[in-house]
């Protein structure tokens, strides 16, 4: 573990350090992990974002924004093209064919089609922005991931970090309702957005905001890019509402693992595939036709002839859960290993994610789960484990 004193802080280090002493280092990051106090705890935090609201600070992830020289002379569909026919290079999905205002989730890939990285990918919606993209990379591999990203782009674009501002995340059932309460000014506006869209709003007490409606909980939401001199008033206008609590780091993990997506440097890595990680629905049909993307030799042919393992749900069948690093067995054969576990506060139940070899990867199959020197049952689940609530408009 990193020493505290050498932690980077959030820019609202001091907003959760009234409210809590629970921080551990992540990312190279002090990050609360559970709040304080009559409501505080993961199973509390956690329940409250499935029923209300939670606020999430993931400011240590990495957003930037991408963007053609000032002098590029492109407009609109043309000037979109053109950066993102540069990110193309790096990425699988297509990001050409992106509408103004769409974000896409895809991942940065290496020359053996392995994942380097997941990142959201989005198209401003003004037109003075056609030449720019809106990007969200993980904070453990930024540096890395930026550095790659200028590579690829040849100085054919700038990338500029934003990674000195604050990022919130909204996430839950009355995320929209709290923040059209908190900017009433945009309410009908931040209503209308579809799920992974984005939006810019200039606000008199916040100042310009970058707004996806998207998160990592499987619940409805938004993610706010505030500047870090406006971050803490944001924060505690959304704090002040009633519907709202604080929520750290560990009640974050429990919900996007039942709503079955993948954390990388878990469940995803360079050497697994986005088709082994079940993410073949990030690449689009018109990449998957120009094959032109890192390790497509690979990625072509196992969405044609099917991966070697797939990642599975896993629910065992005791209360043991089975963390990550489990080995995962049919009879007396290793078939596969877990790569992230834990308790499910939905379910009260244990929920694991894995990868199984593909015969065996079939809802319902029977398999064994060696924790702690003892073999233990389960079976193989459909995922996410929790249905996903986002709000898909006609």
């Amino acid at each position: 573990m990193t020493e505290a004193a050498s932690l980077k802080k959030l820019p609202l280090d001091a907003v959760w350090r009234a409210r809590t002493s629970k921080f551990a280092d992540f990312a190279g990051y002090d990050m609360p992990i559970q709040f304080a106090g009559e409501f505080g705890g993961l199973i509390a935090e956690h329940k409250w974002t499935r029923a209300h609201a939670g606020l999430f600070d993931v400011s240590h992830m990495g957003p930037c924004f991408f963007a053609l020289p000032k002098d590029h002379g492109l407009v609109g569909d043309e000037a979109h093209r053109a950066v993102a026919a540069l990110i193309e290079r790096l990425v699988p999905a297509d990001i050409q064919g992106l509408a103004p205002g769409q974000v896409r989730y895809t991942t940065l890939l290496n020359a053996d089609g392995g994942v380097l990285d997941d990142l959201m990918i989005a198209r401003p919606a003004e037109a003075a922005a056609a030449g720019d993209l809106y990007i969200v990379v993980n904070a453990g591999c930024k540096n890395e991931d930026w550095a790659l990203i200028e590579t690829a782009a040849q100085g054919e674009a700038r990338l500029v970090r934003a990674d000195d501002r604050a990022l919130l995340a909204l996430q839950g059932p009355d995320a929209c309702a709290v923040l059209g309460a908190a900017l009433p000014v945009h309410a009908s506006a931040l209503d209308a957005m579809n799920f992974m869209t984005v939006a810019r709003y200039d606000t008199p007490a916040f100042g310009r905001l970058t707004i996806t409606r998207s998160g990592y909980t499987g619940e409805d939401g938004y993610e706010i890019l505030v500047r870090a001199e406006h971050a803490t008033a944001l924060a505690e206008a959304l704090l002040a509402d009633e519907r709202v609590k604080p929520i750290g780091l560990g009640a974050r993990d429990s919900l996007r693992l039942e709503a079955g997506l993948c954390l990388y440097g878990h469940d995803l890595d360079p050497t697994t595939s986005p088709i082994e990680a079940g993410l073949a629905w990030t690449i689009q049909k018109a990449r998957r036709e120009r094959g032109d993307f890192p390790g497509a030799a690979r990625i072509l042919r196992e969405l044609k002839e099917k991966p070697a393992r797939r990642r599975v749900g896993i629910l065992p069948k005791e209360r043991a859960p089975a963390r990550e690093g489990v080995e995962i067995f049919a009879g007396d054969r290793k078939i596969g290993i877990v790569t992230s576990g834990g308790f499910s506060p939905m379910l009260n139940a244990p929920i694991s994610m894995g990868y199984v070899e593909t015969a065996f990867a079939k809802v319902g199959t029977e398999i064994q789960l060696s924790i702690r020197g003892q073999m233990r049952a389960a079976e193989i689940a459909s995922l996410p484990f929790v249905p996903h609530r986002y709000v898909r408009k006609p």
